[in-house]
């Protein structure tokens, strides 16, 4: 095809029609722009397919992701609102013999821990290729919100819980424990220091605090899943 442009243009001018190798060339110019421009247009057409391909992919891959998180959150929300009740019932109780009986099994939700992990695989692999890849702003924002934000301020929050129970709850049940059954039940030698002003006492009205200051959290992050979930559903 070059070569057939080239002759053109020889004979153009071995003719002397200049006028007409100038007009020549220019069309010629002309035409190259248009293949360039085309060309262009055809590779942005095929970055943007790439990009759509990628986009519904990852956002797949995130969408399950946040499912296994959310099914983990709600557990840990439900461990930590029976934690909550049962600090309410102890401190609001009396001493008796069904007290007593009680206390072991409230104690079982108050004194444990949860660990919480994110997984972060996909949203990982999304922010080595740019965020920019999702084309949505509301949910690039929301992404971001859960897993740079949210999600750090849950995992704190389930550490704290943690802390405590080995900084404050150990000391206690190697001391006072006559049984001990993680989750489940905590039998106490003498359950009463819980029902009259104590350092156990306090100790479980801090516990309480840090299971609320939790659970706001939780609920936070959920309704973000959800908000995303939603997003990326449409």
């Amino acid at each position: 095809m070059i070569k057939f442009f080239r002759k053109i243009r020889q004979n153009l001018l071995s003719e002397g029609k200049t006028g007409k190798y100038l007009k020549y060339a220019i069309g010629e110019i002309i035409l190259v722009v248009i293949g360039i421009l085309i060309a262009l247009q055809l590779n942005n057409l095929n970055e943007n397919k790439k990009n759509d391909v990628f986009e519904k992919e990852i956002l797949s891959q995130i969408q399950e992701n946040l499912k296994s998180d959310k099914l983990v959150l709600k557990q840990i929300e439900l461990n930590f609102m029976k934690a909550i009740a049962s600090s309410n019932k102890i401190l609001n109780a009396q001493e008796s013999q069904k007290t007593k009986d009680s206390i072991k099994i409230w104690l079982g939700a108050i004194i444990q821990f949860d660990r919480f992990q994110p997984l972060t695989n996909a949203y990982e692999v999304l922010k080595s290729n740019g965020l920019d890849r999702i084309s949505n702003k509301q949910l690039r924002f929301l992404l971001g919100k859960y897993y740079d934000d949210e999600s750090l301020r849950i995992i704190k929050s389930t550490n704290d819980i943690e802390i405590a129970f080995n900084d404050h709850w150990t000391p206690i049940l190697f001391q006072e424990t006559v049984e001990f059954e993680f989750k489940k039940s905590v039998e106490l030698k003498d359950y009463s220091v819980l029902l009259k002003s104590s350092k156990e006492r306090n100790i479980l009205k801090l516990s309480r605090d840090n299971y609320s200051f939790g659970i706001n959290k939780i609920k936070s992050g959920i309704n973000t899943i959800e908000e995303i979930q939603n997003l990326i559903g449409k």
